[in-house]
């Protein structure tokens, strides 16, 4: 581990808005914020938002910024990453921002029934190979149901054509309504303006799949409770790449 990683985890232990409760942790302690987040940190009772996957908090940071009446809290195992956001939020004294750094597969034990109003998934691992890694399987939104208010907004921004369609088609497959689903969101002229303000939020990662020609792809559900979801058995094309500068993709794969 490099010294700046060294240097950046002693930060995020000192840092008040940064909560660190990995898997190997959770096992033995219990999360007392968990239903009181509102009371014990925020101190309001203003909505919160969740970003799962959340990187280095851009995106959480600048949601935060368009709006102070709302709670954000950036999610991530990679405290290196997780660092940015924090730091930039603790330097401009923004009130409205949390980060926690845990195992999105546990996320269900820091949030009690209802604390939740929207999920943000932003530019997520695809994970091609492992239907139950994906953060918008029906696995996953089992999850988010645990702790996300009735028909709660899930966001999904994405360069993966694998994963929007894999998405779109899990939400049809359950009946779950879609409120707008777009395949090249900086091309479509059907968005009001703030959400466009809202979508127009670019990370690092962002960039660079524009950089190298990829259309933007964004899809807003609303995830209710009535019935047990499923996964859809239909196919889907494979993306023919993996990640920034990694290309190398048989074409002939597919899902199983």
């Amino acid at each position: 581990m490099s010294k700046g990683k060294l240097q950046k985890f002693a930060d995020l232990d000192s840092y008040n808005n940064v909560f660190q409760y990995p898997f190997s942790v959770m096992e033995h302690v219990e999360f007392d914020m968990k239903g009181r987040w509102r009371e014990l940190y925020f101190h309001n009772d203003h909505p919160i938002v969740l970003e799962l996957g959340c990187g280095k908090g851009e995106y959480t940071v600048a949601l935060a910024r368009l709006f102070p009446e709302v709670n954000f809290i950036g999610v991530d195992i990679k405290g290196a990453r997780l660092w940015s956001g924090a730091t930039e939020a603790l330097r401009d004294d923004m009130s409205n921002v949390a980060f926690l750094r845990t195992n999105i597969e546990i996320i269900d034990r820091f949030f009690a029934p209802d604390e939740v109003q929207e999920i943000w998934l932003t530019f997520s691992d695809p994970q091609m190979k492992n239907p139950r890694k994906r953060l918008t399987s029906s696995y996953f939104m089992e999850r988010y149901r645990r702790f996300l208010v009735p028909g709660g907004i899930v966001h999904l921004k994405t360069d993966s054509a694998f994963l929007y369609q894999y998405t779109l088609l899990m939400a049809q497959h359950n009946a779950l309504p879609l409120l707008f689903h777009t395949d090249d969101l900086y091309h479509c002229t059907e968005i009001d303006e703030e959400t466009r303000r809202i979508l127009e939020i670019k990370t690092y990662y962002e960039r660079q799949w524009i950089e190298r020609g990829l259309s933007i792809k964004y899809l807003k559900l609303s995830l209710t409770h009535d019935t047990p979801l499923s996964e859809s058995e239909i196919e889907i094309e494979l993306d023919d790449y993996r990640s920034y500068k990694r290309f190398s993709r048989s074409p002939v794969e597919k899902r199983v």
